[in-house]
């Protein structure tokens, strides 16, 4: 649980004070947290879009959810940082796997590929995933 550690640490948890199933509630949790506000970020980020299109609520929330690993590639792809066979690399998966996913083809992969994905968006956007880790801490 090395990146949930990082996350805690980042954030003023101690993880020493929970047990090993407490954990992972706690990873799983803050994963959620993190995806939801994710979503928003995209959400804002593709307004002008939806609005074009003409999207009703349903219709923006179906596209953010269906293309939601796709927008968080194309961000790790905006940083200049990876490229998709970095991105393949850092997964170990194909470089096939992840333009499948960054084109749309591919909208069902695997939570462990997700948790990889999201996991490398947070180490190219640290910035970005403080922010939402503060803004998650004080939700009640």
């Amino acid at each position: 649980m090395p990146a949930l550690e990082f996350l805690c640490k980042d954030i003023g948890i101690n993880t020493n004070k929970f047990t090993k199933g407490e954990l992972l509630i706690l990873e799983a949790e803050l994963f959620f947290l993190i995806c939801e506000e994710l979503k928003k970020l995209f959400k804002s980020h593709y307004k002008n879009y939806f609005s074009l299109l003409n999207f009703d609520f349903e219709m923006e929330e179906r596209m953010i959810e269906t293309n939601f690993l796709r927008f968080v590639i194309v961000d790790i792809l905006s940083t200049e940082t990876y490229n998709l066979l970095g991105i393949a690399l850092y997964t170990q998966n194909s470089e096939e796997t992840i333009y499948e996913l960054m084109s749309g083809y591919n909208k069902d992969p695997s939570l462990l590929l997700a948790r990889k994905i999201i996991e490398l968006h947070r180490k190219v956007r640290p910035e970005l995933y403080r922010i939402i880790l503060k803004k998650a801490i004080k939700i009640e």
